[in-house]
């Protein structure tokens, strides 16, 4: 694989997101848990970021509601 170890750049999109530079993983914006590529599922269109799972979306989606 391509990048492979490397933390990939992405863009995300609504129900999709596009590879800007090659890797096989993101880090989540709030754990900083390594998502590889092919799991990641969660994710903000307008904060451009990836979460691990539902919980961490949520507390992504509450942190951007104080701010």
């Amino acid at each position: 694989m391509q990048g492979s170890g490397r933390e990939a750049r992405i863009h995300y999109m609504a129900g999709t997101f596009r590879l800007l530079s090659e890797g096989d993983h993101v880090r989540c914006a709030v754990t900083d848990v390594r998502i590889p590529l092919d799991q990641l599922r969660y994710w903000s269109v307008a904060r451009q970021e990836p979460y691990v799972d539902a919980a961490a979306s949520l507390v992504g989606e509450e942190r951007a509601s104080r701010a």
